[in-house]
């Protein structure tokens, strides 16, 4: 009788319930009973943990957003992100580079440490297995990733270690063609396949879907550089795109000579070598931003047409900064604010409203992605992520934060060279290891970063303090805990 007791109070219809039991199936109404149970439990459990979107663009520069103060640039699905959410204005990456910045997304930790420092070189099992992707889904995510994986080569890809799996490896290519043999960009591909896998999710289990575009890099094999979807050909093309304060001739000049002639000085050739030619890179740079941020747009309609919508925290970062002709230079790789500042976004439909619209001048950085990401979704980080979870941030607490961070680039390669520096609130100091070159910048007065100050004798107790601090990092990323 006990067991009739508790199926006549369960979420059981009396018809069910009645059903059965005429049957002779007390069991089968019990066990039914149960099933329900279980059921709103787990969609109980879903709700509170959020669904999550990672968007990481590709050699997006901090200020190549509206919301950034680009008044050229049209992003109003970004800009909307940040209207609603969070805008981090201090977001660096700890590796300008492809492969290492993507290895410390996944891992929360420094190059140092996770050991990636070119396109050749896979994570271990165990380091894969802590990455924040497997991680949830160890904790019962879904999981999906679309995209440029960008760490290891093809036959090392996490095929199945993903619920739903359309990355690839290499640079990819921008043009390509359907079924039918017409024309489509890889963004919008992408996007497609974004939208293919919100239609396999339900409220009934959470879901983190990364999504990793190739724009706005170059398509490096090919002359024309920038490769927009022909969508979004008259974007821009009326538009004067102002060249950086930078961009004269005469700070290329100040560089020392293994910068002059370094890759970045090999691209800028290709990219920007007259104003004609800045112009024509800068726009096509600009659509495929414009590509990316349409994608997002078609994103979040659909995930409020499936009503995921609320429960679904979405986050953006670049995985380097690029220069645009800044120092007459291409590319990244070195320790310069447009090299290493990076856009980052986080929105929270759950926050409330003193929580949205927030514009943070903390330190960010690569390696804050994956402990915020697993704190998002109630999961304790690894001991060896070295990055701190954002979270506390966005729910506008004041925590103690950093004040500097160290930055490494550690790729071999005979015209780029190796560099490390500290950055602080105030002050950057860069070396190339190679070269026994030192700078010195005093950001607050020189924010563009045009005199160097090393060898300035009133700067030589900074200087010291500033190397000495920066050995002391680059120890500690090496060292992890």
């Amino acid at each position: 009788m006990d067991n009739i007791h508790s199926v006549r109070n369960s979420k059981v219809s009396r018809r069910q319930f009645l059903s059965l039991a005429a049957g002779g199936s007390i069991a089968a109404a019990i066990s039914l009973t149960g099933c329900d149970r279980n059921l709103a439990e787990r969609r109980t459990a879903a709700k509170k943990q959020p669904n999550i979107i990672f968007l990481l663009t590709d050699d997006h520069r901090a200020d190549a957003m509206g919301c950034a103060g680009n008044f050229i640039i049209q992003t109003p699905n970004m800009d909307d992100l940040a209207e609603n959410g969070v805008r981090f204005t201090n977001a660096f990456v700890t590796t300008s580079i492809c492969a290492s910045s993507r290895a410390s997304i996944f891992t929360g930790q420094w190059t140092s440490r996770h050991g990636i420092k070119g396109f050749g070189t896979h994570f271990s099992e165990e380091a894969l297995a802590q990455t924040y992707p497997l991680l949830l889904s160890q904790a019962g995510y879904r999981t999906g990733f679309i995209g440029k994986y960008g760490v290891g080569p093809k036959k090392d890809l996490p095929i199945d270690k993903y619920d739903y799996w359309k990355g690839f490896p290499g640079q990819g290519k921008y043009e390509n063609k359907d079924e039918n043999g017409n024309y489509k960009h890889l963004t919008q591909i992408m996007g497609e396949q974004a939208i293919e896998f919100l239609q396999g999710c339900s409220e009934d289990r959470p879901f983190c879907l990364s999504v990793s575009f190739k724009a706005p890099h170059v398509q490096d094999s090919d002359p024309r550089q920038f490769i927009y979807d022909r969508a979004y050909s008259d974007l821009y093309k009326d538009d004067a795109i102002p060249a950086p304060e930078t961009a004269h001739p005469r700070y290329f000049d100040a560089l020392p000579e293994f910068l002059r002639n370094s890759e970045a000085r090999r691209r800028w050739e290709k990219r920007f070598p007259n104003n004609e030619k800045f112009q024509e890179s800068v726009r096509s740079y600009y659509r495929l931003i414009t590509g990316v941020d349409i994608v997002i747009g078609k994103i979040r309609d659909r995930l409020k047409q499936l009503s995921l919508d609320d429960n679904t925290v979405i986050i953006l970062i670049g995985d380097n900064g690029f220069y645009l002709g800044d120092y007459g230079l291409a590319g990244k790789w070195f320790p310069h604010e447009m090299s290493i500042r990076v856009p980052l976004l986080v929105y929270d439909p759950r926050a409330n409203s003193k929580h949205r619209s927030l514009t943070l001048d903390q330190m960010a950085l690569n390696v804050d992605i994956a402990p915020t990401i697993l704190e998002l979704a109630h999961l304790k980080a690894p001991r060896q992520m070295q990055g701190r979870s954002l979270v506390p941030l966005l729910k506008g607490r004041k925590p103690r934060w950093r004040s500097e961070f160290f930055y490494e680039h550690p790729f071999e390669h005979k015209t780029i060279a190796k560099s490390e520096a500290l950055r602080t609130k105030r002050f950057k100091y860069a070396r190339y290891i190679d070269y026994d070159y030192e700078e010195l910048y005093d950001l607050e007065n020189d924010p563009a970063e045009t005199i160097n100050l090393a060898k300035d004798d009133k700067y030589q107790r900074t200087l010291t303090y500033l190397r000495r601090r920066c050995n002391q990092l680059a120890k500690k990323a090496k060292g992890g805990l």
